[in-house]
């Protein structure tokens, strides 16, 4: 631990950043630490951060559009800035660009970007982020080389939160969805791909997802999760619980099929076999390495539909998928670390350098 507490910002962009650092920002509150954050006001951010019970400030609105973007940037900017300022931030972290910029205007502080996109698919944030900041934090899967400032480690952010150490699944959730504990149930994910990073991409289309509903209710309940208005005839499947709930849901399930990245990486870590159908398969190193190299998740393009129900199939017929899976999941574990854990050191560490630098 530091000697002397320290003066954190964490700035959250994405719901899915709530969930990456909320557990590192109870050991380092609890540790005496001074945590201030501020979030961009997108889907569920805010409501995650008051379920968790944090307190926060918003920085920005999700806007849409270049204009609306590049507008939103300056604003996030100027408001990040302001609170740590206020705060006499020393380390500024997140996913986000922001916190470099601001980072670069107050005396003495420092960025650390936590990432786990390719630089080749988040262009935009990286060609921003990227070049200030003051550190670069990546999984070391990534093929990428940022220089002297790019510290890579052995995990994915998703073991920040899923990770055994930090994550015990609890099956009376079940309840919640009316199922019980063996019953056969599959969760699908919908999003929206309209992010800056999604433009121009596209996954499970309309009649795909029909069919995909009609094939896995002749096996057992089905679930939907979706960030766009459903269709009235998907309507019944919608999944109404606790966002904070959702990956006890998801540990439980048969199978996950959907078109978002995030769900996928979590279900896979988590051992329940992902499906994923969008036009980034193939393309997300993360994903790719759980895919390739221990065989928990398949990613189809658009095209391979067919490919796609085939290999569905196939897994609907194993006898033992979760026992298989499980087992996965355990040798890709044994393989990787507690993302929390780490984290918190390094940034604790990171910060007495810094400080011994200043001496």
């Amino acid at each position: 631990m530091s000697a002397a507490p320290l003066r954190l910002l964490v700035d959250i962009g994405h719901p899915a950043h709530v969930h990456l650092f909320r557990n590192a920002m109870r050991i380092w509150l609890d540790r005496g630490h001074h945590v201030v954050i501020t979030i961009r006001d997108k889907d569920l951010t805010a409501r995650l951060l008051d379920l968790y019970g944090f307190s926060y400030t918003v920085a920005s609105t999700a806007r849409r559009g270049t204009s609306g973007l590049a507008l939103e940037l300056l604003e996030h900017d100027w408001n990040v800035l302001q609170v740590a300022r206020c705060n006499k931030s020393q380390l500024l972290l997140g996913t986000s660009v922001s916190i470099t910029h601001a980072a670069r205007l107050l005396k003495g502080a420092r960025s650390i970007v936590f990432n786990e996109d390719d630089a080749n698919v988040a262009r935009t944030f990286t060609r921003l982020a990227y070049p200030l900041a003051h550190a670069i934090v990546t999984p070391a899967c990534l093929n990428e080389n940022h220089g002297s400032k790019h510290i890579k480690y052995d995990g994915y952010q998703k073991l920040a939160y899923l990770h055994p150490n930090v994550f015990t699944p609890n099956p009376e959730m079940l309840s919640r969805l009316g199922v019980r504990i063996g019953e056969r149930y599959f969760l699908i994910r919908l999003v929206s791909l309209q992010a800056a990073h999604d433009k121009g991409q596209n996954g499970l289309d309309p009649a795909s997802r029909r069919r995909l509903v009609q094939m896995l209710s002749k096996h057992g309940r089905v679930f939907i999760t979706s960030e766009f208005p459903l269709p009235e005839e998907f309507e019944p499947y919608r999944m109404a619980i606790s966002p904070t709930d959702i990956h006890d849901i998801l540990y439980y399930a048969t199978l996950f099929i959907g078109d978002s990245q995030s769900m996928t990486v979590e279900a896979a870590v988590l051992g329940t076999p992902a499906i994923r159908c969008n036009t980034f398969a193939g393309r997300i190193s993360v994903l790719q390495e759980l895919e390739h190299k221990y065989g928990l998740t398949y990613s189809f393009l658009p095209a391979q539909e067919e490919l796609m129900f085939a290999r569905i199939q196939e897994l609907l017929n194993k006898a033992n998928l979760r026992e298989e899976w499980q087992q996965k999941r355990a040798r890709m574990l044994a393989d990787k670390i507690d993302v929390t854990a780490w984290m918190v050191d390094f940034v604790e560490r990171y910060a007495e350098n810094l400080l011994e630098r200043r001496l």
